[in-house]
């Protein structure tokens, strides 16, 4: 708990606000694909989900995207929305739905201090669980070619991570700027590659590289960490910012470029 704890104010500190998101709004009203909102269910709990679809003739690979520390925001329907222009069904689901005021998730709990506060305090079993229902509802889709990937950014980095431990049906993880698993036990059940995406200027997570490279190695699973330098933690959607910094704008798009070139693969 205390390492979740330092995980959160540390993020807190180094990155900026996200609530100013019109940017990313814009694009999810402009965007000509199919967007929508699902309730998927899994026992008594309903996970509410964003679901974007490709413009593609054949079936597609589905991506599970999981939202930063600051909830299932508009630019992370912005990236489901990207991830369908580039041809892959992506659902993001809601991982703080019922947390809110009246059973609401991330827009009802008050803003960015409300939404790192019901994160912290997340059961692990809970959001794999909800993960597990996102990616059994996405994959039985029609549309849907029966493959999935799972992708994190931040806290969900990290989650993206710790998921790759539980769902052995995965084709891959790919873990931008979040923390390994905590325990050297968890490496040795992934069933599938691992590729990390993470900022030069962000010694909090990138000094877990050397380490997570070995017990990858040691485990016998397949880990490649690419970094970029002189770019900050949260570099995919500062990058994307209409005040972006030259640092973060070019690692967002060389990280954009090498996740589609892995998607291709799947």
């Amino acid at each position: 708990m205390k390492k979740l704890i330092a995980f959160v104010l540390g993020t807190a500190l180094t990155i900026a606000s996200s609530s100013a998101q019109d940017w990313a709004k814009a694009r999810i009203e402009k965007s000509p694909r199919h967007l929508e909102w699902v309730k998927v269910k899994h026992g008594d709990r309903e996970v509410n989900c964003f679901v974007a679809y490709p413009e593609v003739k054949d079936k597609a690979t589905a991506v599970i995207v999981i939202h930063e520390i600051f909830g299932l925001t508009d630019w992370v329907r912005g990236v489901a929305d990207q991830l369908a222009e580039a041809g892959y069904i992506a659902i993001a689901p809601d991982l703080l739905s019922g947390a809110g005021p009246n059973g609401g998730g991330t827009a009802e709990l008050g803003g960015n201090d409300g939404v790192r506060k019901a994160i912290s305090s997340l059961p692990a079993e809970q959001v794999t669980a909800d993960l597990n229902a996102a990616s059994e509802y996405v994959k039985n889709l029609r549309a849907c070619n029966g493959k999935t990937v799972v992708a994190g950014f931040c806290w969900g980095g990290g989650e993206a991570f710790r998921y790759a431990t539980s769902n052995r049906e995965l084709k891959a993880a790919l873990v931008f700027y979040g923390m390994p698993p905590a325990k050297e036990a968890e490496f040795s059940k992934i069933n599938c590659p691992v590729y990390g995406f993470y900022a030069g200027n962000d010694a909090r997570i990138t000094a877990t590289i050397p380490e997570t490279v070995d017990l990858m190695k040691r485990t016998g699973k397949t880990y490649g960490p690419v970094t970029y330098d002189g770019a900050g933690h949260g570099f995919m959607r500062a990058g994307e910012a209409p005040d972006a910094t030259a640092e973060n704008q070019k690692a967002r798009t060389q990280a954009w470029e090498r996740w589609r070139e892995l998607l291709h693969k799947f």
